[in-house]
């Protein structure tokens, strides 16, 4: 007979998948542990002739901003920092109120979950301009830059973060809906 589909979509439908939080607070917790040492050990190493720099990455944007390169010192901060640690609280957040019900509609909810999903796709962009400042500034002995210990840290931060939110299943959000109204009915 073949796998049901959907009839407003044509995919096919699958089954909820009972452990699938279980896996949303693994990945989670992974990509907060994994967060920690990315913001404490140093992301880029920069040596030039007579010294080396090793700098955070909230180091290097303060002094960005000591330079005067208040935007992109801002920018630094808010991809590595402020869009972390919202994602961190909105597939929590998420995860909660599956199992919690609160006055956030879901609607709401669900839009969160889709926004924290987009976002997943450009959260390598930090990772991208270590890896590409490394392979540009290699000026022998003059100078160069290396990745630091926190770049594989925040990397894996960033994959757990996205495993986490893919893990989670969207259709929880309404099944608390459909178990309302089958109580009401």
């Amino acid at each position: 007979m073949g796998t049901p589909v959907c009839g407003r979509c044509g995919h096919k439908l699958a089954s909820r998948d009972p452990l699938s939080l279980q896996r949303v607070w693994a990945f989670w917790l992974m990509g907060l542990i994994c967060y920690i040492p990315a913001n404490i050990y140093p992301m880029l190493s920069t040596q030039t002739l007579f010294k080396v720099d090793e700098s955070t990455i909230i180091a290097g944007a303060v002094e960005l901003a000591h330079h005067g390169a208040f935007g992109i010192a801002a920018i630094i901060l808010f991809a590595s920092v402020v869009i972390p640690l919202a994602k961190f609280w909105a597939v929590a957040y998420l995860a909660i109120s599956v199992k919690n019900p609160t006055g956030v509609s879901n609607y709401r909810r669900q839009l969160l979950y889709e926004v924290v999903e987009y976002i997943g796709r450009w959260s390598m962009i930090d990772i991208f301009v270590v890896a590409i400042l490394s392979a540009l500034v290699q000026l022998k002995t003059l100078a160069s830059i290396n990745p630091g210990p926190a770049a594989i840290f925040f990397a894996l931060s960033v994959i757990f973060t996205m495993l986490s939110a893919q893990a989670f299943d969207s259709r929880l959000i309404w099944d608390i809906q459909a178990k309302e109204k089958g109580r009401t009915q």
